[in-house]
């Protein structure tokens, strides 16, 4: 449903064709990378930065990185770097320059002035790749609300419209110009989708407490964006999700029961992938991704392999859980470290790097969750790790107890046989639920769940 099928305005209404970026659009890309032996590791972060470009349907022409100590206040690049970039645009037809940071609104606004493009830098790409990919309701207002932070400090008229006084019905007079009006509009629209999400974050919470009185423990997969998540938890859960080569491709958290030849079972969360240098806006989008992790029984950090720059993925991935995630003095769930894209390591230079990674990370294990490849060597691991939350129950049921069998069934996968008059019932169950069956006052005794 687009946005005036929902009776507000789009997002362009606030900033015209400069709150976004569109598909098949040209464009150059651009930043400041600092000198020294920085200067190196910085082709890393363009490179991403040309993905999240392809990630939003825009074709990229040109690249121009200057080094130096620090932006410029005023234009971000340098004087005799803003015309080099001016006269690369105008060679290659680019219609919009992104920049690889985020950029003050008197940056942006000089930068357009001087180049002639719309100005678009990577926090505001990332918020629009989200516009894009949002999928439930809460997401996309999560979005909205990002994008209007985003927007408002940057909100600027246009010609007359700095000074153009308002008038009629819904304004506040005639002293009123439009730019304060179009403040005034996306500061109401802002606490608008501030009340409703939270609305939308009790609901939540009482399906998560709905959840919780399962006793099933709950694990979510985590790890930098494209690194597979989405095809593992499909391949784990038996489910069809969207998976692209392409940052972001799940913004939306989904659930599903996984339960192990051994009776242990597992909530396991698709949770949105992390990147290095989040917007600071986009957090709140992350609520959900956010409250998944705090509270899981275990982690899966998800990495991709065949990535030239794995480890440092996999060191973003513990910044993020440190600094945005978990308190200093919080304890962090068990963590178990996928190394996913296995099948794409085949170069001398990739299998070094991946050896060298066993070497650092772990536990781990491997998988290649596109061919299925690993996926018995990582319900192996996942299941060795939650044993403890689990106790094998025998029950010996005698013959007008058979009603129970019913209610156990309800609680986990269970075996059953007969022995004279009795049903004897195993049954693997959360160790919260052990006090329940107890309470049924029949013979029965615990043992530790057998591997899968």
């Amino acid at each position: 449903m687009g946005d005036l099928e929902r009776g507000r305005p789009p997002i362009e209404d606030y900033l015209g064709r400069r709150a976004r970026i569109y598909e098949r659009e040209r464009a150059v890309l651009a930043d400041v990378a600092p000198a020294g032996p920085q200067a190196a590791m910085h082709g890393e972060f363009m490179e991403e930065l040309a993905s999240l470009a392809d990630t939003a349907g825009v074709y990229v022409v040109g690249t121009l990185v200057q080094q130096r100590k620090s932006p410029d206040p005023a234009t971000f690049l340098g004087r005799g770097k803003v015309a080099e970039l001016t006269a690369l645009a105008q060679e290659q037809a680019a219609d919009v320059l992104i920049i690889g940071s985020e950029l003050s609104p008197a940056q942006a606004r000089n930068l357009e002035e001087k180049t002639g493009l719309k100005i678009v830098d990577r926090a505001q790409l990332i918020l629009d790749i989200f516009a894009q990919r949002a999928g439930t309701r809460e997401a996309e207002l999560a979005v909205e609300l990002a994008q209007l932070e985003y927007l408002l400090p940057r909100l600027r008229g246009w010609g007359q419209a700095l000074t153009d006084p308002g008038g009629g019905i819904g304004t506040r007079g005639p002293g009123e110009t439009r730019i304060e009006q179009d403040r005034r509009r996306t500061r109401s629209r802002i606490q608008t989708i501030r009340a409703q999400l939270r609305e939308l974050d009790r609901v939540r919470q009482v399906r998560r407490k709905q959840r919780r009185r399962t006793g099933i423990p709950e694990g979510a997969i985590i790890g930098y964006t494209n690194s597979g998540k989405s095809t593992l938890f499909s391949r784990l859960s038996g489910t069809q999700t969207r998976a692209e080569d392409k940052l972001f491709a799940t913004l939306d958290t989904r659930v599903r029961r996984l339960t192990f030849s051994n009776g242990i079972a597992i909530l396991v969360t698709d949770t949105v992938g992390f990147i290095r240098d989040l917007p600071h806006q986009l957090i709140p989008a992350f609520r959900a991704t956010m409250e998944s992790t705090r509270e899981a029984a275990l982690l899966l950090n998800v990495l991709d392999a065949s990535s030239p720059y794995l480890l440092e993925h996999y060191r973003t991935v513990l910044d993020v859980l440190a600094e945005q995630i978990f308190d200093e003095a919080e304890a962090w769930p068990p963590v178990l470290h996928v190394l996913n894209k296995m099948d794409l390591v085949t170069t001398p230079e990739q299998m070094a790097l991946v050896a060298r990674a066993q070497g650092e990370i772990s536990p781990h294990v491997i998988t290649a969750a596109a061919e299925g490849r690993g996926l018995l060597e990582l319900r192996a691991a996942v299941s060795a790790m939650l044993k403890e939350r689990f106790v094998r129950v025998t029950i010996r049921l005698p013959q007008d107890r058979s009603e129970v069998l019913a209610w156990l069934a309800d609680l986990g996968r269970l075996e059953a046989r007969f022995e004279g008059e009795e049903t004897v019932v195993e049954i693997v169950v959360p160790a919260p639920d052990l006090a329940r069956i107890e309470a049924l006052g029949l013979p029965l005794t615990t043992s530790e769940p057998e591997r899968p």
